[in-house]
C-alpha cells in the first residue's frame, strides 16, 4: 500500500529497501540513519473531518445565500439534522447533514453567498471532540476556588459586626459577579418573514430572547424589543406634550430634516435581487398588451351561494375559509388554455443549441421554435412579507374550485412564513398578478422567462350600467365590474389570438356556470 503515497514518500521507502538489501548481504550496516527512521512515518493518517459540499436545489442556481445556522464549531449532530437555512433565488431551503460527528468548521458566516457545490461545513466523522476541544469546554475555576485552594494563615477572629459586614459583602460580590445568560453566535431561530422585519426595524436579531418553540424569534418579539429600546431615550428626551394639546401628525413635515439632500445607499435583499435579474431578462421580451372590462355579477352571486353551502355542510377543506374569485378566474384561464394552446408555451429561441428554454434573443443561430406544454401549471404573484413570490399550482386542468382554493391557501400559508420550498416555485408556464386585492384598476404586467403571457387582474368596483334583459334596455341596474390587463410575448402571440383567448375568459367568467359543464 506504501507505493500508492507521494514521489517523495516511494524515494524514502528505497531507501530503506536498499538498507535492509545491504545488512542482509553482510554489509558494513549502521543503525537506522534519521533519514531511514523516517520513512516508517510517510504514510498518511486517516482523515476524520469530512467537508460537505452544498448540492445542486435544482432550476440551475449556482450559489445561495446563508440565512442562518443551526449549529456551531464543537456542536454534535446526528445524521439528516438541520445545519442551516439558505435562501436562493427561488426559495428558502434547509440543508442537513449527511454524516453524524461534530462540526469543526463553518466555512460562511450568516449573510455571505455559499457556492453551489463547494464545502460548506466541516464534520469531523468520528464523533467525539478532541482532548484539547473538550479542555476548551470546560470552565475554569473561578479566583475563589483558587484562593480557597492556596494554605493561609490562621484566621484572626473577627468581632460579630465585622463577621456581618463580611457576609453581606460576599453575597453583593456574588450578585455582581453573576455572568449574563451567553448567547451562541448562530442561536437565533427565526423565518425569513421575521429576519426581513429584523432588518427593516435595524435589530440585531440574536440580542432578542425568543418566545416561540425551541426558542424561536416571534414578530411580537422584535415588536417589544423596539419598544422596549425606543421607550428610554424618548422619555428622556422628549417633553411630555402640554395638557389640552394634539399630537403631531404622522403626515406632518419633519422641520429637523431641512438642509441638503442626504442619500443613503442599502443592498438590495435576496427577493429584491431575483426579481431585478428575472425582470432585467424578462424586458427583453417585446410586449404588448390588451385590457377587457369583465361583468363579474354573476360570479359573486354564484360564490355568496357556495360560501354559504360550504358553510353549512362543512364541505370545505380545513384550508379554505371560504371561496375567494381568485380560484374561479385560475380555473377559467386553464379552460381557455385547451382552445388556445400557444399561451400555454414557451418560446425555444436558439433550438440549435438545444432545448434551453431560454428567452433571449436567439444570437447562437439556431432556429426558434415554440415548445407546448400539456399541464397547465399556473403561477399566482403573491405580496409577501418577504417582497414578491410567485408559487405554482399544477395541473390546474385536473383541478376543480375546491382543489384549487385549498392550494392557494397552502401556498400563501408557506409564502407568508417564508418556507416555500424550490418545488413550489418551479415550472410554471402562465402566471395570474392579482393587483386589485391591494388596489388599482389597470397595470401592464410583465412577461417572465420560458412563457408567453401573463394576466393582470384589477380592483372590483361597482359601476352603473344598462339592463340586458329582454325589454329592459333602457333600465339601469347595479354591475360589479373588473379589468383584465393581458401582456404576451409579440414574437409569437399576435393581438388577434390574445383577444379571443381573453374573450374565452371573459364568457366563462361572466356566466361562471359553465365551468359546471367543463369539471375534470
Amino acid at each position: 500500500m506504501f507505493w500508492s503515497h507521494s514521489s517523495r514518500a516511494v524515494r524514502q521507502q528505497w531507501r530503506l529497501y536498499r538498507g535492509v538489501t545491504r545488512r542482509a548481504a553482510g554489509a558494513s550496516f549502521s543503525p537506522l540513519s534519521p533519514t531511514i527512521a523516517r520513512a516508517f512515518h510517510a504514510s498518511r493518517p486517516l482523515l476524520a473531518v469530512k467537508p460537505v459540499l452544498l448540492a445542486d436545489i435544482g432550476e440551475g442556481i449556482v450559489e445561495c445565500e446563508i440565512i442562518q445556522w443551526f449549529v456551531e464549531p464543537g456542536a454534535r449532530v446526528e445524521e439528516f439534522s438541520p445545519l442551516c437555512e439558505v435562501q436562493s433565488d427561488k426559495a428558502s431551503v434547509e440543508i442537513t447533514s449527511r454524516f453524524a460527528g461534530v462540526v469543526k468548521k463553518l466555512h460562511y458566516d450568516a449573510g455571505e453567498m455559499a457556492k453551489v457545490g463547494k464545502p460548506f461545513v466541516d464534520i469531523d466523522i468520528q464523533g467525539d471532540p478532541k482532548e484539547e476541544d473538550a479542555g476548551t469546554m470546560v470552565p475554569p475555576e473561578s479566583p475563589r476556588k483558587e484562593a480557597e485552594s492556596k494554605p493561609t494563615q490562621a484566621p484572626v477572629r473577627p468581632s460579630t459586626e465585622e463577621t456581618a459586614a463580611a457576609q453581606v459583602a460576599v453575597l453583593t460580590e456574588q450578585v455582581t459577579e453573576t455572568p449574563p445568560k451567553a448567547k451562541g453566535k448562530h442561536a437565533a431561530l427565526a423565518t425569513p418573514a421575521v429576519r426581513h422585519l429584523s432588518k427593516e426595524l435595524k435589530v440585531d436579531i440574536s440580542e432578542i430572547d425568543g418566545t416561540g418553540r425551541d426558542g424561536r424569534v416571534l414578530k411580537e418579539d422584535i415588536y417589544k424589543f423596539v419598544e422596549g429600546r425606543n421607550a428610554a431615550p424618548t422619555q428622556a428626551s422628549s417633553p411630555q406634550p402640554a395638557p389640552g394639546t394634539q399630537p403631531k401628525s404622522a403626515f406632518a413635515p419633519d422641520v429637523s430634516t431641512a438642509g441638503p439632500q442626504q442619500e443613503t445607499p442599502i443592498p438590495l435583499t435576496r427577493v429584491q435581487e431575483m426579481m431585478f435579474k428575472t425582470m432585467t431578462r424578462s424586458l427583453n421580451i417585446p410586449h404588448f398588451l390588451y385590457t377587457d372590462e369583465v361583468d363579474f355579477t354573476s360570479l359573486v352571486e354564484l360564490r355568496g351561494r357556495l360560501n354559504k353551502v360550504l358553510a353549512k355542510s362543512g364541505l370545505s377543506d380545513s384550508q379554505v375559509g371560504k371561496l375567494s374569485y381568485l380560484p374561479f378566474i385560475i380555473k377559467a384561464v386553464s379552460m381557455s388554455l385547451y382552445k388556445y394552446p400557444i399561451l400555454n408555451a414557451r418560446v425555444d429561441a436558439d433550438s440549435g443549441n438545444g432545448s434551453n428554454g431560454s428567452n433571449g434573443s436567439g444570437d447562437g443561430g439556431g432556429k426558434p421554435t415554440l415548445v407546448l406544454r400539456s399541464q397547465h401549471n399556473i403561477g399566482v404573484a403573491m405580496d409577501t412579507p418577504s417582497g414578491l413570490l410567485v408559487p405554482v399550482i399544477k395541473n390546474v386542468g385536473g383541478l376543480n374550485i375546491l382543489d384549487i382554493a385549498a392550494e392557494l391557501a397552502r401556498l400563501q400559508g408557506l409564502a407568508n412564513a417564508g418556507k416555500l420550498s424550490p418545488q413550489d416555485m418551479a415550472g410554471g408556464t402562465i402566471t395570474v398578478s392579482n393587483i386589485g386585492s391591494i388596489g388599482g384598476t389597470y397595470l401592464s404586467p410583465v412577461v417572465v422567462e420560458r412563457e408567453v403571457a401573463i394576466l393582470g387582474v384589477g380592483r372590483m368596483r361597482t359601476v352603473p350600467a344598462f339592463s340586458t334583459a329582454p325589454g329592459e334596455e333602457d333600465r339601469v341596474v347595479r354591475r360589479q365590474v373588473c379589468n383584465f390587463s393581458w401582456s404576451a410575448d409579440h414574437r409569437v402571440v399576435d393581438g388577434a389570438t390574445m383577444a379571443r383567448a381573453a374573450e374565452v375568459v371573459r364568457t366563462i367568467v361572466e356566466e361562471p356556470d359553465v365551468m359546471v359543464m367543463h369539471l375534470r
